[in-house]
């Protein structure tokens, strides 16, 4: 066990290193340097969710910035919304958004969130996020890297 703990020592953090502060949102300073987000797939093709798992991974480590993934819209401060909100989704979308206490923030992940990317103009296509919730802050990329992701959520914290 003495050797573990030597070892974990000589490695040191394993994290990468945090770039320059970015302007925080004005909201930023209503949340208090911590925020809470829930995840809502409006209709992507998962890129997205495999990059916002990379960004709140071991490596990005986007929860020591004060941003946490959380289960239940009741106990969240954000909504994170990847893809384009597709015809089944908009009402689910629709009610989580309204689940989350004020105030709220929505953070668009991804160009099909922005602007449906590839799915503009498909038939089960509702629209981009902005057409059914408001949106705070937009994260471009197909798929976003996830430095830009840990970059908006710098943003919402102001950390």
């Amino acid at each position: 066990m003495l050797r573990l703990w030597r070892a974990i020592r000589r490695t040191g953090r394993a994290a990468e290193p945090a770039p320059p502060r970015p302007e925080p949102l004005p909201r930023a300073r209503e949340l208090g340097g911590s925020v809470q987000l829930r995840h809502v797939d409006a209709g992507s093709c998962n890129g997205c969710e495999i990059e916002i798992g990379a960004a709140f991974g071991a490596v990005y480590d986007a929860e020591r910035y004060g941003a946490r993934l959380v289960a239940s819209p009741r106990h969240a401060d954000g909504l994170l919304v990847t893809g384009p909100v597709t015809r089944n989704m908009t009402e689910p979308l629709k009610r989580t958004y309204e689940a989350v206490p004020q105030p709220r923030t929505v953070v668009a992940i991804g160009d099909c969130a922005r602007d449906c990317g590839v799915f503009a103009g498909a038939y089960g296509v509702t629209g981009p996020v902005r057409d059914v919730v408001p949106v705070d802050l937009e994260v471009p990329g197909c798929p976003p890297r996830p430095e830009a992701i840990v970059e908006a959520v710098r943003k919402l914290t102001g950390r």
